[in-house]
C-alpha cells in the first residue's frame, strides 16, 4: 500500500501502473515525495488533515493506510477517537460512523483496546465565558427565530460540550475542522474557523500548507475556491 490520495479502496502501486503509469510516478514524486516533506507543517499534521479529508469525503477505502501512517507519526489514538467524534458534527454522522470500520480495523491490528480512548464524558476543558457569550448572542440574533433547535443544539452540543472535550487540542479541532470544511466546499464556514484556528495556534505558514495539501487531497477546486477566504483572513488579522 502507499500512502496516497484515493476515492476507492487503496490501490498498490502495480494496480495503478496498470491503468495509468503516469499518475503511479507523479503519486511518488508529487505527493509521497514533495508533497509530504514539504517543511510547511509536520507529517503529525499532514497526517490529521490527511484523516479528516478522507473522513470528511466519504472516502473510507484508504482510510486504514492513513490511520496506520498518523499513528506512525505521531497522532495518538485518543486524537484519532476525538477526530472521529469531531467530524460527526462538521461532517455528517454517517460519515464519522463509516469511517469507524477501518480505523477500528487498524486499532484491533495493533493492540490499541477502549482503555486507551477518551472517556465518554471527560472533565471540560476551561471555557472562555465572554467569548462564547458573544458568539451565542451572535448567532441567536441571527438565526434564533428561524431554526432555535439548531441554535441551541450549537451552543449545548458544540461550544459547551465538543470544543472543550480535552484529548485532542484546540489548535488540533480547529485543524480538521478546516480541513473537514475545505473538503466538503463550505466555503461560508471557513472564515470563522480559521480564525478560530489562529487563534488557537496555527500559524499562517501551517494555514497556507494546509489548504496546500488538501489540494491533492480533496481536488483542486475545492483548494482554489477557499483560497479567497484565506487570503481575507489572512490580510485582515495583519491589518
Amino acid at each position: 500500500m502507499t500512502d496516497t490520495p484515493a476515492t476507492a479502496r487503496q490501490a498498490s502501486s502495480d494496480q495503478v501502473r496498470a491503468v495509468s503509469p503516469a499518475l503511479e510516478a507523479q503519486t511518488q514524486d508529487r505527493v509521497v515525495g514533495a508533497l509530504w516533506s514539504r517543511p510547511g507543517l509536520s507529517p503529525r499534521d499532514r497526517s490529521l488533515v490527511a484523516v479528516a479529508a478522507l473522513i470528511a469525503g466519504g472516502q473510507t477505502g484508504p482510510l486504514g493506510t492513513y490511520t496506520a501512517k498518523a499513528l506512525r507519526s505521531g497522532v495518538t489514538p485518543d486524537e484519532l477517537s476525538e477526530t472521529v467524534l469531531h467530524l460527526a458534527y462538521y461532517a455528517g454522522w454517517a460519515k464519522a460512523l463509516a469511517a469507524t470500520v477501518p480505523i477500528a480495523a487498524v486499532f484491533a491490528e495493533q493492540g490499541i483496546g477502549v482503555e486507551r480512548l477518551p472517556a465518554e464524558a471527560p472533565k471540560p476543558l476551561p471555557l472562555d465565558e465572554a467569548a462564547e457569550a458573544r458568539r451565542k448572542q451572535t448567532v441567536g440574533d441571527q438565526f434564533g427565530a428561524v431554526a432555535p433547535g439548531l441554535v441551541d443544539y450549537t451552543t449545548d452540543y458544540l461550544f459547551r460540550d465538543l470544543w472543550l472535550r480535552p484529548d485532542l487540542s484546540p489548535r488540533d479541532r480547529s485543524l480538521v475542522t478546516v480541513a473537514a470544511l475545505v473538503a466538503t466546499g463550505q466555503v461560508q464556514q471557513i472564515t470563522f474557523h480559521l480564525g478560530r484556528a489562529m487563534d488557537n495556534g496555527l500559524t499562517r505558514e501551517e494555514a497556507a500548507e494546509v489548504v496546500t495539501q488538501l489540494a491533492f487531497y480533496t481536488g483542486w477546486p475545492s483548494a482554489m475556491s477557499a483560497l479567497p477566504v484565506f487570503k481575507d483572513v489572512f490580510e485582515k488579522r495583519e491589518s
